[in-house]
């Protein structure tokens, strides 16, 4: 009997363990989420199972039960004043091309869109100076958005060439005998045609003294990487003034990202009721409908608050552990040990204002800058960290909120799934074309936004960073409290036109150097 009972006992633990881990062998497949790497093609567990609360619930409360103020709406709306400046990009009769060029210019852009737009711009200033003939840029594969997109799926390419045709040669590729010059090519070895070393904001001799004897030798150079390699001081004035009417001019989107940008914009101007916002005949939509009511006002937001940029800053976004463990893994994953966790606590970097503003602070902003629930909010933005738990605030606050997902159908954003390109570059057009427009933090989109806003003289907000970190640390702060010292500590940051300092971008800061002032 003891030998039986023995017998089933055994034979209850070895079911035990075997359930166990066949139990282990297939939880993985229902739950793969929670077994998926920390990468930038996943959300993190945290977003998905852990919801972040909001940080500042008593501000909250208080902004969502705010009341309108019709005269504040009206100075919010109201465009900027004449300041008095106005885009100069040279001479009408400027000198004709030299009769010979002096070879081939190669340039390999990385970084996002507007990275790479503003390398473009450099690279036909380079272009300029060696007396060179510019080969169309190579758009190098981002490699947190993995999007492979080239110059003429962005870029208007026969508009490019034909605005620059009296500034610089340039060609869309290389003539045969240079067919061997690519991006494979110098990836193998050490090449004489390839400058690797060119300095950030390097001058204008250093290419005269490196890269124009490397033409002459070989009728071709090719710089890589080409990232921020121009200086923006002591440079001529014609050359300055080219590189913003490449930028302001001669960069224009693709005719599909501009038409499907300017439905976007008309969705928004006049909302669903009088025109077919699920149309997909979005040319016609944007031409024939705008008379049949009254354009509405809308705010573009760039809500620059993705993996990638929560990551780089190491600040602390109200996760918790699995946040954290997930960040830091991230970067080690992305960056490889050169962005290394902060020796700062999250209260030093808030207060240095360090730290991007969440979908919650930014809505918070908008609210106690007098914007209200009925205010139109087109959402800027790729991937938000954390998803939807994370703009649901924002939304609550802000309950016209809109994007490119619920503006446009599937069938009309075809072309753009998944580019983060062309994504932004929807983004971008659409943001031209606004009323106001308001990055939650600095970035590359956010300074070629401002710089092109200024350069068209049109009213952008820029966050005062280090005034909101220092209020969001502050727990028993009131809403008036709040409201008072965001609306003190904006008054001069809605477009008011600044002048560029010394190693300041031309992109960003476009007057002096292609303004005049009236």
């Amino acid at each position: 009997m003891m030998r039986l009972n023995y017998q089933r006992h055994c034979y209850q633990l070895l079911r035990r363990k075997a359930m166990c881990g066949l139990f282990v062998l297939i939880f993985p497949l229902i739950f793969p989420c929670l077994f998926t790497p920390f990468t930038h093609a996943s959300p993190s567990t945290f977003s998905e199972w852990n919801v972040p609360k909001p940080r500042h619930l008593r501000l909250l409360r208080s902004a969502l039960q705010r009341e309108r103020l019709t005269g504040e709406q009206s100075d919010l709306w109201a465009p900027l004043a004449d300041q008095g400046w106005r885009p100069y990009l040279g001479s009408v009769n400027a000198p004709s091309l030299p009769q010979k060029s002096e070879g081939y210019l190669q340039v390999f852009l990385d970084g996002g869109l507007n990275q790479q737009r503003m390398g473009i711009c450099d690279a036909v200033a380079v272009a300029k100076i060696v007396n060179a003939t510019l080969v169309i840029p190579h758009l190098e594969v981002n490699p947190v958005w993995q999007d492979s997109s080239s110059f003429m799926d962005i870029f208007d390419v026969d508009h490019f060439m034909n605005v620059l045709k009296d500034d610089i040669p340039i060609i869309k590729a290389l003539p045969d005998e240079f067919s061997w010059s690519t991006r494979e090519y110098y990836a193998t070895a050490i090449r004489g045609t390839r400058i690797k070393r060119a300095p950030v904001h390097a001058s204008a001799n250093w290419y005269l003294e490196n890269v124009f004897p490397v033409l002459q030798s070989n009728g071709i150079a090719a710089i890589s990487p080409f990232s921020h390699r121009l200086s923006f001081d002591n440079l001529p004035s014609e050359i300055q003034q080219l590189r913003c009417k490449v930028n302001f001019k001669a960069l224009v989107f693709v005719p599909h990202i501009r038409a499907l940008g300017d439905a976007l914009v008309h969705r928004l101007r006049y909302p669903p009721g009088q025109s077919q916002a699920s149309s997909t005949d979005y040319l016609r939509e944007t031409t024939d409908q705008n008379g049949k009511q009254n354009p509405q006002k809308f705010v573009v937001l760039h809500l620059r608050f993705d993996k990638d940029m929560a990551a780089h800053s190491a600040c602390d976004f109200g996760g918790g552990k699995a946040e954290k463990l997930a960040l830091a893994k991230y970067r080690q994953t992305i960056w490889q040990g050169r962005v290394l966790n902060s020796q700062f606590t999250d209260k030093e970097l808030r207060s240095q204002g360090r730290c991007p503003l969440t979908p919650e602070e930014i809505g918070l902003l908008l609210a106690a800058l007098g914007f209200d629930n009925n205010t139109r909010l087109y959402l800027a933005s790729h991937k938000v960290y954390g998803g939807e738990a994370r703009i649901s605030t924002l939304r609550n606050l802000f309950p016209l909120m809109e994007d490119k997902k619920s503006l446009a159908s599937s069938a009309e954003r075809v072309h753009i799934k998944g580019k983060a390109s062309l994504l932004a570059a929807v983004d971008y057009h659409v943001g031209m074309h606004s009323d106001i427009f308001v990055s939650a933090s600095p970035g590359n989109m956010h300074n070629a936004l401002v710089g092109h806003r200024t350069f068209e003289n049109m009213k952008t907000i820029r966050p005062n960073m280090v005034l909101l970190g220092q209020l969001f640390l502050n727990k028993n702060i009131s809403w008036s409290q709040f409201r008072q010292a965001v609306v003190e500590g904006h008054q001069n940051r809605q477009g008011q036109l600044r002048l560029r300092k010394p190693k300041q971008s031309i992109y960003t800061y476009p007057a002096p150097d292609c303004m005049c002032h009236a």
